[in-house]
């Protein structure tokens, strides 16, 4: 299973200088430029967190700099 996939894994939510939003598993590295603005949590928690705060710029996994 892809980590950004787990149910049940911890994530965070990350936030770059653009504002933007993304879901990150907790068992990876903070891509440079990204910074922790949730978490670690669940991954329903971390997702109701970016739909009360972001403005609809959800950053795709890849465009985070994390493929690993």
């Amino acid at each position: 299973m892809n980590c950004f996939d787990d149910p049940d894994g911890a994530f965070l939510v990350l936030v770059n200088d653009e504002k933007r939003y993304s879901l990150w598993p907790d068992t990876l590295d903070v891509p440079a430029g990204w910074r922790v603005a949730e978490g670690p949590d669940s991954r329903d928690r971390c997702f109701a967190f970016i739909e009360a705060n972001c403005a609809g710029d959800l950053a795709e996994p890849a465009a985070a700099g994390g493929d690993r």
